[in-house]
């Protein structure tokens, strides 16, 4: 599996990683749920060359994930906004931070708390099943080809070690 062959492997996960699977994307990803939208300021945030930035944003960019829009006219200049699509990945993003509260923050502990307007308490992420609402994890899921799927390309599913 090649790094830039990721996007057209048979597998979700390798296609997310092409979009959104390195250190930087992932901390611009932070920065635009934090209200972060311009260049500079992104820049300055992050401590990052010009030049990864402006490739990380052209990825995300032609991936659908942001779009600019324009908050001055003359001269135009514009700002990064996530999509539709973009905003779908604050679970992914929130996931990640909870574990890093989790398992590498200090004695301090988390840096930032995610807190639901509605109800005043801070939240955690937990993934349910959609049809029952019960909280599940790893060891309560079982994998099945997707219906349009077939080993024809390999071993998409594993044998599991027992």
């Amino acid at each position: 599996m090649r790094w830039e062959d990721l996007d057209q492997e048979p597998c979700s996960l390798a296609r997310t990683l092409a979009v959104v699977g390195d250190r930087w994307t992932l901390l611009i990803l932070r920065d635009c749920f934090l209200g972060v939208r311009r260049f500079d300021v992104f820049e300055k945030r992050l401590g990052i060359t010009r030049h990864i930035l402006a490739d990380r944003l052209k990825k995300l960019l032609s991936y659908g994930v942001l779009y600019k829009s324009p908050y001055q006219e003359r001269p135009l200049r514009e700002e990064y906004r996530l999509s539709e699509k973009g905003l779908e990945l604050h679970s992914v993003i929130l996931g990640l931070v909870s574990w890093g509260d989790r398992y590498m923050s200090d004695e301090r502990g988390a840096p930032i708390v995610h807190v639901h307007k509605s109800c005043g308490h801070q939240i955690h992420p937990i993934t349910s099943c959609p049809e029952c609402g019960e909280a599940i994890t790893a060891k309560d899921i079982t994998l099945e080809l997707g219906t349009n799927w077939d080993n024809s390309l390999g071993e998409l599913l594993p044998t599991r070690n027992t």
